[in-house]
């Protein structure tokens, strides 16, 4: 049940994110003098609607999104009313119908900042100093934090029914010891402790550790599990000895922020985010036939797309395990990479919009400068198999990761 609530909560989240992204048209169409005739949340049949002037707000049956109809968005269109003309929004200049088509992706940025300032000064933003890798937490030192159990065979998921517990717990180990030595082997790094520990069979071992500066030592006896090589996580598993422990990395995860210091974070930390936002478009052909993989009945990639299907779903699973800082972080990232694809020019998407507006005032601008005639506006219709090419291989792809997300979907924890 709370598996389900984080699903509608985060797809309610969703929602209104692309609520508040037509509004921004909306809002920003109607100060420049634009008409805008309907705003509606959803698609498909009306649910409820009321007018005040000239628009038409309301609420309709598919809460897939929603949109917003401003008048005279190109040349082409035939909705603008006699009494109107001057009013078609593809009669403003350049400049406003720039802010118009880009206030819906300025909307998510804004989400997306505002959300990353508020954990900046509350729960705090990642440190970019701690280490993300695996290697890197090979290095840290070997500080340990008790596992509440020990999953034998290797799969990643959270202890279940009829696991062992702990040996480092059932050997009144506590969270915060230092190892340092194990069988009499000295170790320093977590990368050390491990390589030991696995080089010994399953069964009585000898820890020494160091807490709050007193060295001490603890008999313990070591578990046997299903593990792939260290260096090649995906290797084939054998049989290995585990403690029961986690590194408890010495280096802060997160780092809290003053109101002041937390815009300097935040834009660091949208730096950081729109190069891994680049590097995740750009890799997105390169993971269609994994996910066509993942579709057909083999092991989805961790590193695959994931559809508002997926992003739900992983919100309810970190509702679920009362993870909120990533339900948050994700609610971050998505917004942040919803608003920078709609700006790609591409129609039908916004920055096709406004990629064609520049491309027509700097023809206009060059065409005076040669004494030419201005060749005018672009005519949309002749665009129209260039737009339905993309439509075909957008909804194509949403197609396949939205399958991919219901049949095989991405899991971080076990339910």
């Amino acid at each position: 049940m709370v598996y389900l609530l984080g699903v509608v909560l985060f797809a309610l989240a969703i929602l209104i994110s692309v609520s508040l992204h037509e509004a921004g048209h909306m809002v920003t169409a109607k100060a420049f003098g634009m008409k805008v005739t309907r705003y509606f949340v959803g698609f498909g049949p009306t649910l409820w609607s009321f007018r005040r002037g000239e628009t038409e707000y309301g609420v309709k049956g598919i809460p897939l999104g929603g949109f917003c109809k401003i008048v005279g968005m190109t040349p082409q269109d035939d909705d603008v009313e006699p009494g109107d003309e001057k009013r078609a929004m593809w009669r403003y200049p350049v400049w406003k119908r720039t802010i118009v088509m880009s206030a819906g992706s300025i909307t998510h940025f804004a989400l997306a900042l505002g959300a990353l300032w508020i954990m900046a000064v509350s729960v705090g933003l990642p440190n970019p100093k701690a280490p993300t890798t695996a290697e890197g937490l090979k290095a840290e030192p070997a500080v340990i934090a008790l596992a509440p159990c020990v999953v034998v065979e290797n799969v990643n998921r959270g202890c279940q029914a009829g696991d062992p517990a702990s040996p480092a717990a059932k050997a009144q180990l506590r969270d915060g010891d230092r190892i340092t030595a194990v069988n009499g082997k000295p170790v320093s790094t977590w990368g050390d402790m491990l390589d030991v520990v696995r080089a010994i069979p399953p069964g009585t071992a000898t820890i020494a550790y160091v807490r709050d500066g007193q060295p001490g030592t603890a008999t313990i006896d070591l578990a046997a599990v299903q593990r792939p090589p260290l260096n090649d996580p995906k290797g084939a598993t054998s049989a290995v000895s585990a403690v029961g422990v986690m590194v408890q990395p010495t280096t802060p995860s997160r780092i809290e922020y003053g109101p002041v210091a937390a815009f300097g974070a935040t834009a660091d930390f949208t730096g950081n985010m729109a190069v891994q936002t680049a590097h995740a478009m750009q890799r997105i052909p390169q993971k269609v036939p994994a996910l066509w993989t993942a579709v057909t009945g083999g092991e989805r990639d961790m590193d695959t797309p994931i559809s508002v299907v997926g992003a739900s779903r992983l919100g309810g699973e970190f509702v679920a395990n009362e993870a909120w800082y990533a339900f948050f972080m994700l609610f971050v990232s998505l917004n942040f990479f919803i608003g920078v694809f709609n700006l790609l020019p591409l129609l039908p998407l916004d920055g096709g919009h406004i990629a064609i507006a520049w491309f027509e005032r700097v023809r206009s601008w060059l065409y005076a400068r040669i004494g030419r005639a201005d060749p005018g506006r672009v005519d949309y219709l002749k665009l129209m198999p260039l737009t339905y090419a993309v439509i075909l291989i957008g909804g194509a792809f949403t197609l396949l990761t939205v399958t991919a997300d219901v049949v095989n979907p991405i899991t971080l924890f076990s339910r």
